[in-house]
C-alpha cells in the first residue's frame, strides 16, 4: 500500500475509535451496504467494517441479474415477482440506470422439454404483465438470429421477456461511496475478534485490520450482524449456545469467451423447477447457476470440477461450441436461506432476522434485485430499537453516484468535448458503463498523467486510470480488490502473474 493509503486507513481507524455511533454495521455485502446507506441517509450515526473487502464473497459471485425471478412463478409466488419487478425497474430507471441495463431473455422451447410452449408462454405473459411489460412468443429462426449459438435441433419456438443486469462489484462499490457520501465511516479487511457489552448488551465490536495488524475496537448503540454466511458465527459470539438460524446454498457460475456477439440471454429450463442462464456480460459469456446443499466453510466455497461439468452441461442443451477450452473464469457463492427441512430448491428466498440475547440484531438473505427494500426494512426495525421513530418513512429515492446516460458520457469520452480524453471508444464506453459520470474523473487522471490511459492488459478495456482510483477513491487494499471487484481483469482471464505483480506494486 502506499503511505497515503496507509495514512488513510489509519485515519479511519482512528475515527472508528473515538466515536461512538447510533450504528455498527458488521459486513459489506447486499444487506450490509444497503443498510448503512439507507441508515446515514436516515441522519443515523453509523459505521461499516467487513473482513474482506465490500462485496468480497458472495455479494460479487451472483448471475449478475435484477430480475423479477420467473421461476418464482412455478410456486405461485406472484407477488414476491411483482415486488421484484417494481424494484428492478427503479434501480434501471431512476437509482442506477448507468449500472443497470436491460436485457432480452428468450426460453427456448425444445421438443420433449421439461415445459410446453403453451404453458411457457402463458408463464412468460403472465411474468411479462407484472412487469408492466409485453412478453411474445418468437420463432426459431428469429431466436436464432438474436442468439447465434443457439441449437435449432427440436427448437420449436422460443418465449421473450425483459429483465435487466449488470455488474454487481461495481454497484456494490457505488453503493458504499454513496453511504460515505451521507456520512457514514467505512472499513474494509477489518476482522471482528470480539464482541463489547455494557451490562449484557453487545455495545460494539473489536477488530483488527488484516492488513497491518492493528487493533482497534468501536463503540455503538445498536449492532447490526450483516456477515451472510458467517452470521451465526457472529451470533456466537454472543451467544456460544446460539442455535443455527440459517442454510446455505451453493451457487457455481462459469465465465467464457464468445466468438460472436449475442442480441439476447437465454434463461434455459432445466426441470420443472430449476433453469440455468447463458447470459452476454462483460463481452463474454456468463452460466450458471448450480444450486446444492453446503455445509463447508464460507471462505471455502469454489466452483468444483463437478460443478463446471455440470454448468458446461445445461448450457450445451441449448448452446452450440460450449468447451472447456474457451473458459476464463470459474466462482461460487452462498445464498442464505432459512433454517428448515426439505431440498435449498425449493427454499424460500427470503431474509432472516433475529435478535440475540445480548440485544445485537442479524440479517441474512439479501439479494440485489431488493437490496434497497430490505435495507428500508431492516431500517424499520432499527427506528424502533433506537427509539421508535420510523426512519425509513422519510428515505427519498436517492440514486447512486454517477448518474448519467453511458452513451452520453462514452460520446464526451471519446470525443474531443472532454480534457484529457479523446479514449478509444472501447475503453470510453467500458468506464461510462461502469462509472457513469465519475468516468470524468478518471479522464482528469489521464490528462494529468497519461500513461494512465494505457490498458492494462491489450485484450481487455481496464485502464491504469482504474487502478489509481480504485486505491485512492475506492478502498481497494489488495490486488483481488482490483483485479476482481474494481476492474474486470480477473473474469476475463487476463489476471496475469506480472500484471498482479504491478498492481501489487500500486498499492
Amino acid at each position: 500500500m502506499t503511505t497515503a493509503t496507509v495514512d488513510a486507513r489509519a485515519r479511519t481507524r482512528d475515527e472508528l475509535g473515538t466515536v461512538t455511533y447510533d450504528l455498527l454495521v458488521i459486513g459489506g455485502g447486499i444487506l450490509g451496504t444497503s443498510v448503512t446507506w439507507m441508515a446515514a441517509q436516515a441522519g443515523l450515526r453509523v459505521a461499516m467494517v467487513d473482513a474482506g473487502d465490500f462485496a468480497g464473497a458472495t455479494s460479487s459471485a451472483s448471475s449478475k441479474l435484477v430480475h423479477g425471478g420467473l421461476r418464482y412463478l412455478q410456486t405461485g409466488n406472484v407477488k414476491l415477482v411483482a415486488e421484484n419487478h417494481r424494484e428492478r425497474r427503479a434501480l434501471g430507471g431512476d437509482i442506477a440506470p448507468h449500472l443497470v441495463k436491460p436485457l432480452t431473455f428468450l426460453v427456448p422451447v425444445y421438443k420433449g422439454g421439461p415445459h410446453g410452449a403453451a404453458k411457457l408462454g402463458a408463464g412468460v405473459f403472465l411474468y411479462s404483465a407484472l412487469s408492466a411489460e409485453l412478453g411474445r412468443i418468437m420463432s426459431p429462426r428469429q431466436a436464432h438470429a438474436m442468439v447465434p449459438a443457439l441449437r435449432m435441433e427440436g427448437l420449436r419456438a422460443a418465449a421473450v421477456y425483459g429483465d435487466h443486469q449488470m455488474n454487481d462489484s461495481r454497484v456494490a462499490v457505488m453503493t458504499v461511496r454513496a453511504a460515505v457520501d451521507a456520512g457514514a465511516v467505512v472499513l474494509n479487511h477489518a476482522e471482528v475478534v470480539g464482541l463489547r457489552t455494557t451490562r449484557g448488551t453487545v455495545s460494539g465490536a473489536d477488530l483488527r485490520d488484516r492488513l497491518d495488524g492493528s487493533e482497534f475496537g468501536v463503540d455503538a448503540k445498536l449492532v447490526l450482524n450483516a456477515t451472510g454466511p458467517w452470521v451465526d458465527h457472529l451470533r456466537r459470539m454472543e451467544d456460544p449456545d446460539a442455535a443455527p438460524s440459517i442454510r446455505l446454498s451453493k451457487g457455481a457460475h462459469v465465465v467464457m469467451r464468445r466468438d460472436r456477439p449475442w442480441k439476447a440471454a437465454l434463461t434455459i429450463p432445466v426441470d420443472r423447477y430449476r433453469v440455468s442462464f447463458a447470459i452476454p456480460w462483460e463481452d463474454h459469456l456468463l452460466l450458471g447457476t448450480t444450486d446444492e446443499a453446503y455445509e463447508g466453510d464460507p471462505a471455502d466455497v469454489r466452483a468444483t470440477p463437478q460443478d463446471v461439468d455440470q454448468i458446461l452441461a445445461e448450457a450445451g442443451t441449448a448452446v452450440h461450441g460450449v468447451s472447456r477450452d474457451d473458459i476464463t473464469y470459474t466462482f461460487a457463492g452462498l445464498r442464505v436461506l432459512p433454517g428448515g427441512p426439505g431440498e435449498v430448491t425449493a427454499a424460500k428466498r427470503e431474509t432472516v432476522v433475529t435478535t440475540g440475547s445480548g440485544g445485537m440484531l442479524s440479517v441474512a438473505g439479501g439479494k440485489w434485485t431488493t437490496y434497497r427494500h430490505i435495507g428500508k426494512v431492516v431500517l424499520e426495525t432499527l427506528g424502533k430499537l433506537l427509539g421508535g421513530d420510523d426512519l425509513a418513512t422519510i428515505l427519498p429515492a436517492v440514486p447512486l453516484p454517477g448518474l448519467a446516460s453511458p452513451d452520453a458520457v462514452a460520446m464526451r469520452l471519446w470525443s474531443d468535448r472532454e480534457p484529457g480524453a479523446r479514449m478509444d471508444p472501447l475503453v470510453a464506453r467500458h468506464l461510462a458503463s461502469h462509472y457513469g459520470s465519475i468516468a470524468f474523473d478518471l479522464a482528469r487522471l489521464i490528462r494529468d498523467d497519461p500513461a494512465l490511459g494505457e490498458r492494462i492488459h491489450p485484450d481487455g478495456p481496464d485502464i491504469w486510470a482504474q487502478a489509481v482510483y480504485a486505491r485512492d477513491h475506492e478502498w481497494a487494499a489488495t490486488p483481488d480488490d482490483v483485479l476482481r471487484r474494481r476492474t474486470t481483469l480477473t473474469v476475463r482471464g487476463l489476471d496475469t502473474a506480472d500484471i498482479r505483480a504491478r498492481i501489487s506494486e500500486l498499492l
